[in-house]
């Protein structure tokens, strides 16, 4: 007995745009995919390690260090927002946010951006997933919006963190920031998360910049070194007077805004003019990385 086999086939058919049949783009390297191998990443767990540790590092401080002779805990620029850091939970979780701001949040921020796409230059694994095929911009888009979760969510750790350890160290209390009158708990909550919230905006002038630098270089520690020395000279900058209203140009000439927030009423002028500024400084640096990164000859 035979049996007659009919085999059909033949190339198979392209689609209108010229890929492969079957092929979406929108399959290619997604955000949950991105997002956890960015979490497997030493430096991505150490980073939002030292969130929680920080917070753990001032109680400490905070439980070691004795009071000089006026029954003050401390002199100088942060003498009253380290007395009122162990006024309640609200307050240290307030003074956390206020330590980090300066430096550690530029640092972190400048890390999940700078380090994204010339890390994977470095490795040699840059055009491989150029040739998955992962169109160009997908690739830099899914990349960004994973790095700017990252530091919304290092921001969040260090103030969910101090926000437990204080109000379990120290209570429940209104906030006090030094500048006005207290601030009742349920709003304070607010105002801190307010604050919070203009420093992940202005954090945007590091990120962006941090990201240009990234597409620009195959060096991650240049990238990321170059993001917070530009950021350190720019705070340099801002506090030389005789550059007049120049220095409302420089991207960190907002960044203590957020003051505005502690008042009473509340001073909203500088906080609209930084969060223009950030935002404006982010997408013009995020426009210059995608058109530099489209026509960029990867080879590495």
């Amino acid at each position: 007995m035979s049996t007659d086999v009919e085999l059909k086939t033949g190339p198979a058919v392209a689609q209108p745009d010229g890929a492969a049949a079957g092929y979406r783009a929108g399959r290619t390297l997604t955000y949950g995919a991105e997002f956890a191998r960015q979490w497997r990443r030493k430096r991505t767990q150490l980073a939002l390690g030292f969130m929680v540790v920080l917070p753990i590092i001032l109680l400490i401080a905070f439980e070691l260090g004795g009071e000089d002779d006026d029954g003050r805990s401390g002199r100088g620029q942060f003498s009253q927002l380290s007395d009122a850091a162990i006024s309640g939970g609200l307050n240290f979780a307030m003074f956390a946010l206020f330590v980090s701001a300066s430096f550690l949040l530029v640092v972190v921020v400048a890390l999940f951006h700078g380090d994204t796409v010339a890390s994977e230059a470095s490795w040699g694994s840059l055009r491989y997933l150029l040739a998955v095929p992962v169109p160009r911009a997908r690739l830099l888009g899914i990349k960004l919006a994973v790095a700017l979760s990252y530091s919304a969510l290092a921001i969040l750790t260090l103030l969910g963190t101090a926000l437990i350890l204080g109000t379990a160290r120290y209570g429940w209390h209104p906030l006090q920031s030094g500048i006005a009158a207290e601030i009742p708990a349920g709003e304070g909550t607010l105002r801190l998360l307010a604050t919070a919230g203009f420093l992940g905006i202005n954090m945007l002038v590091v990120a962006g910049l941090a990201f240009l630098l990234s597409v620009l270089t195959d060096a991650p520690l240049g990238a990321v070194g170059g993001a917070v020395l530009l950021y350190i000279v720019s705070s340099i900058l801002d506090q030389i007077e005789a550059l007049g209203e120049l220095r409302n140009f420089l991207p960190t000439h907002f960044a203590q805004a957020y003051l505005g927030l502690l008042t009473t009423p509340m001073q909203f002028d500088d906080i609209i003019k930084g969060t223009i500024s950030a935002v404006c400084y982010f997408a013009a640096f995020c426009a210059l990385a995608f058109y530099r990164f489209s026509r960029k000859d990867v080879v590495s």
